[in-house]
């Protein structure tokens, strides 16, 4: 998006930069908040959220951001915002009614806090950019059509694989070509990690043991794919996707495809594990077209019928303040479900269950989640993994098993439950 760096320029020249509120200041939060300030002109962080200060004062530290104020009311806010100040707040209600803001982009990867931030920016008309798949994966579409209904915007970001993605399959598909299959390429796959086994590696990246978790047992891939699938409206070939394992270049693994059932399903979204270049996202497309077919075989894309179109790179945080201008100078949509959900990350069993067990949190030691069809999983009544934290176990469940709603008592009462339960009912035609 080359047209990114011409409008930011002309905000730099005329003093008119994005106002960006930034919420949580993890590791994700920390580069952003150095990308904005250090590289990106015409774009400033105007004001940073988190429980901790300590962590906000390292961000900005790491940044070189030196003029700010701690502030707490909204008027404090608004007086140093006018005269340049960056601001640190403990008090999320400030970015959600500061209308000097351009948009919000949630940084922190909770469920439970992004439901409620993502819900109250839509109903107070902000508009908000997420770097939470799993979220979006499981209530994406409501979110997305509340936002459309609010007058605001709803997306995921660049960076992480869905906003890569879809960049990739907008551009292939803008050369009338047919994507079929939108692919994550992983180094890696075990269903069975843990924090446990994963608290070396997350130590060393300085991430939590759960997120590095979510990672390495799939439940990540699973998530970013439903939400690529809800966007596109493609479908998985089978429950978990094909998942193929290879070490070769995917320029060179199209044969693994039935190019009429990827055409039957109307394509798929899928990975494969330890290919190259990784990691780094693909999409494979087809033509009908005998001059396009020509030029493709010239340009050593090779003789077809699938040809690999491929990103060898996600670029996390870097990319971040590209899906802001979009939003807010191009009215561009990054990555959101296009109607009702196509495909659902639900929830697996990592070990035995015993009735009376408590689920802990995604990434953690008791479940993983796999994908399948939307309605293949409501006609089954399966259990979104997005709803299953905190639920309680009714039965003893064995490894590996699929978990219903009928094997467990989620907590009916808070805000995710009851959104995708108001999401089921909206989109229930779709099944």
């Amino acid at each position: 998006m080359m047209l990114v760096d011409t409008f930011l320029r002309k905000r730099e020249e005329t003093n008119n930069h994005i106002k960006v509120g930034v919420v949580g200041a993890g590791e994700m939060g920390k580069g952003l908040i150095n990308q904005i300030y250090k590289h990106t002109p015409g774009m400033e962080v105007a004001v940073t959220y988190s429980r901790n200060l300590e962590k906000v004062l390292e961000c900005y530290r790491v940044a070189g951001i030196e003029n700010f104020k701690i502030v707490e009311t909204l008027y404090e806010l608004n007086e140093s915002l006018n005269l340049g100040i960056s601001c640190i707040t403990q008090n999320i209600d400030l970015l959600i009614h500061c209308e000097a803001l351009d948009l919000l982009v949630d940084m922190t990867g909770s469920m439970e806090f992004s439901t409620q931030l993502t819900y109250d920016a839509i109903m107070n008309k902000r508009n908000i950019l997420s770097f939470n798949a799993e979220l979006d994966a499981t209530i994406g579409p409501i979110l997305k059509k509340m936002a459309v209904g609010a007058g605001v915007q709803y997306s995921i970001a660049e960076g992480d694989q869905p906003g890569c993605t879809l960049n990739l399959f907008r551009f292939v598909k803008n050369m009338g070509f047919e994507p079929l299959v939108c692919g994550n390429i992983k180094g890696m796959l075990d269903h069975y990690r843990n924090p446990d086994t994963q608290a070396n590696f997350a130590q060393q990246w300085g991430m939590s043991p759960y997120m590095a978790t979510n990672f390495a047992d799939g439940t990540k891939v699973a998530f970013e794919q439903a939400c690529i699938a809800n966007a596109t409206g493609m479908k998985v070939g089978k429950r978990g996707m094909y998942g193929f394992e290879s070490n070769e270049h995917v320029d060179n693994l199209t044969h693994l495809y039935d190019i009429d059932e990827l055409r039957r399903l109307g394509g798929v979204v899928d990975f494969i594990v330890g290919a190259k270049p990784g990691p780094g996202v693909f999409v494979y497309a087809t033509t009908d077209d005998p001059h396009k077919i020509k030029y493709l075989n010239y340009g050593k894309l090779g003789k077809g019928p699938l040809y690999n179109f491929y990103i060898p790179y996600h670029l996390l945080f870097f990319e971040i303040p590209t899906s802001i201008v979009r939003m807010i100078d191009l009215k561009d949509d990054i990555c959101s479900a296009k109607s009702g959900p196509v495909v659902e990350v639900i929830t697996k069993a990592k070990i035995n269950l015993k009735k009376g067990d408590y689920i802990d949190e995604i990434g953690g030691y008791k479940t993983f989640g796999v994908c399948d069809n939307s309605d293949i999983c409501r006609k089954e009544n399966l259990l979104p993994l997005g709803l299953a934290n905190g639920a309680r176990v009714k039965r003893d469940i064995l490894k590996d098993q699929i978990l219903t709603f009928d094997d467990v008592e989620c907590n009916e009462d808070t805000l995710i439950y009851r959104l995708w339960k108001k999401q089921e009912e909206m989109f229930q035609w779709q099944g």
